[in-house]
């Protein structure tokens, strides 16, 4: 009798050992680090589970645990399995533990796309479109829908486009999101930034609404390749807003032509009439010329208190900055007809 006890307890022993054994060999494969040397993206498709998402981390080199490993690691350790579909970053360092936890917590990649200040919305339509990370939807019906009934009494129910009424910044997302979603949310981050803005704007501002400001902030925006400058500019066009001065920006002139301006701004070009050319009318264009940054919008709300009221380019970016029509004349004569 007491030999059959040592046996069992010997065979209990063996079995505990050998269990033991295979935990810490199943740990140590599962914590071993994966076969990544830089950042790679991995997806994990729509419908996939646990277990195939190990085979196509084989398939593709990053691990190397063995099938049966996997599936006992799975069944008996990993806790949650329930992988989301999506594209995740993996990098250097991480386990099979690790990238598990971003598979099931569905802490997906998030990819940038920048649209730029200064940049119309057909140039922007045309970079979402190029962007293969995004599933492009957008028509123009849409786009006319996405920017009405927003809550807001200022914009975009009444006007005739939507050029300018989405913020130029840079937004995250995750792989095969929708182009109009990113508008969406540009048009949101719009409307809540220049409302914000509107209620804390610099005193007797030539400006009727926020809808006025988002103009002038659009030209400030074409205007400024330095942008230290913006308030400076923003101070001029507020001073000839003020003394009933035709703005006689060249960037509305050049959005009033449209899609055939060849580059080269003519002196019949200034002179024909168009609801955008500022040599001709007078106060703001109708709509923003190009869509505006957070920095123009601010300066448009909160100009530099100046005395200037005209400015020439340089030639390298910057303005001549002055106060009077002789001084004006003179910086063109400098700045630009030795060129």
């Amino acid at each position: 009798m007491k030999r059959i006890v040592i046996i069992l307890l010997s065979l209990i022993m063996l079995v505990a050992v050998g269990g033991a054994c295979s935990v810490m060999y199943v740990s140590s494969e599962v914590s071993a680090e994966l076969n990544v040397e830089s950042e790679t993206l991995f997806t994990i498709e729509n419908g996939s589970n646990a277990y195939r998402t190990v085979k196509h981390l084989r398939k593709v080199g990053v691990t190397e645990v063995s099938p049966f490993v996997a599936k006992v690691w799975l069944k008996f350790f990993a806790g949650n399995t329930v992988v989301k579909s999506g594209t995740y970053m993996l990098r250097p360092g991480q386990s099979l533990v690790d990238v598990f936890t971003l598979f099931t917590q569905g802490d997906e990649h998030l990819f940038a796309v920048s649209l730029v200040e200064g940049l119309t919305l057909a140039q922007w339509l045309e970079a979402l479109k190029q962007n293969t990370d995004l599933v492009f939807d957008l028509n123009e019906e849409k786009l006319d829908q996405l920017t009405k009934n927003n809550g807001v009494d200022w914009c975009c129910d009444n006007v005739s486009q939507t050029e300018g009424v989405y913020l130029a910044d840079t937004y995250f997302f995750s792989k095969g999101t929708a182009a109009s979603e990113i508008l969406k949310r540009a048009h949101r981050a719009l409307v809540d930034f220049v409302s914000r803005e509107w209620e804390q704007r610099d005193v007797e501002l030539p400006l009727a609404t926020p809808y006025e400001a988002l103009i002038l902030a659009s030209i400030i925006e074409k205007e400024t390749a330095v942008p230290e400058e913006r308030d400076m500019i923003s101070g001029v066009f507020v001073n000839r807003l003020n003394r009933n001065m035709r703005l006689q920006t060249d960037p509305t002139v050049i959005y009033g032509i449209g899609p055939t301006f060849d580059g080269n701004i003519t002196r019949k070009h200034l002179r024909t009439a168009t609801p955008y050319n500022t040599y001709v009318i007078k106060g703001l264009p109708p709509t923003p010329i190009a869509m505006a940054g957070k920095a123009a919008i601010h300066a448009a709300l909160h100009p530099l208190t100046t005395d200037a009221l005209y400015f020439v380019a340089k030639g390298d970016g910057s303005h001549q900055f002055s106060t009077t029509l002789a001084d004006h004349n003179a910086a063109v004569r400098k700045y630009q007809l030795k060129r």
